[in-house]
């Protein structure tokens, strides 16, 4: 199996108008913004269902609180705002108020990592997955693409409890059908040599280099997690067995991220080499989004050096 890489499409747009759909098939449904309706697209819903919808102003803390009392009042509760302000600015109180109370609030944050781009080192969070899927009873998802988002925004809301989904500003590529599952990786493309783990903008960089080795007789499985609390683990050490090497591809801090759970995964149930590509231990800084990546280390040439590596450990390559 490979998938083909389709035309890239708003992630924020696609959570809007599910977020729209989800309203109109659920009364007791409301959603919540801290000022940035407009950027987070929750303005779709408002304009609908304005007696469902409850805009805070710049107090993201307060958001929570106040959605975390809803959702214990029996709504089913989106939340929406930048990452840095979900995970950052209100850590403390989605922990207290939405996690600890197992509050059925849904956390939509838009504007995650460095594609930010211009807006710069504070606003470019890199490090909420990791403060995410540290939470007790927190569900984590990062959507690759348009597809994934509509059905993940589908996919929280018939499950009990909180949720984070994060979402990039820039539009992504089309690499996925939509079929999503909470705790299931999606295998993009078969592989024997290696396996590629990749999370979010990068998915698309996984599938494109994947290609490329391909061209020189190397056969790589690229898995899609963006489930990643929870995750597939029999996915994960089926790849581990059968392509005896992976790596790790995410727009996150490799010490918290995605890199972090696979290694840690590994290391206890089957160990293989790992590589992780991300954020090193650095802020980011202002920017056009997509030449960041290359900068923080996230560059195809990057990714295909650190591929050759795992494969000339294995003795596949010279």
């Amino acid at each position: 199996m490979t998938a083909v890489i389709g035309k890239a499409q708003s992630l924020r747009d696609a959570y809007g108008h599910a977020l729209l759909e989800l309203g109109e098939k659920d009364p007791l449904l409301v959603a919540m913004d801290a000022d940035l309706s407009g950027s987070t697209r929750t303005i779709l819903f408002g304009q609908k269902f304005p007696d469902r919808f409850f805009d805070v102003g710049v107090m993201e803390p307060t958001m929570m609180s106040i959605a975390a009392g809803l959702a214990l009042q029996g709504r089913t509760v989106y939340a929406s705002t930048f990452a840095v302000f979900a995970a950052g600015q209100a850590y403390n109180f989605v922990r207290q108020s939405i996690c600890y109370n197992r509050a059925n609030v849904k956390i939509v944050a838009t504007h995650g990592g460095l594609l930010v781009g211009a807006d710069g080192g504070t606003h470019q969070i890199v490090e909420d997955i990791g403060l995410m899927r540290g939470l007790p009873g927190m569900t984590v998802i990062v959507p690759a693409d348009a597809p994934t988002t509509r059905a993940a925004t589908f996919a929280v809301a018939e499950r009990d409890g909180p949720a984070y989904v994060r979402l990039t500003r820039e539009n992504l590529p089309t690499v996925t059908d939509g079929s999503f599952q909470i705790g299931k990786a999606a295998e993009l493309r078969s592989g024997s040599d290696l396996t590629i783990v990749a999370v979010g903008a990068l998915v698309a960089r996984a599938l494109e280099v994947a290609e490329e080795l391909a061209k020189v007789g190397v056969s790589t499985r690229v898995l899609d997690f963006a489930s990643v609390k929870p995750f597939d683990e029999p996915a994960l050490l089926r790849a581990a067995r059968e392509t005896g090497a992976l790596l790790v591809l995410e727009e996150h801090s490799v010490l918290t991220g995605v890199g972090a759970l696979v290694a840690s995964t590994t290391s206890e149930n089957y160990p293989v080499p790992v590589r992780r590509v991300g954020v090193p231990d650095v802020f980011g800084e202002s920017g056009e989004p997509w030449a960041l990546l290359d900068r923080f280390g996230m560059s195809k040439e990057r990714i295909r050096n650190e591929a050759w590596e795992l494969l000339r450990l294995r003795g596949k390559v010279q």
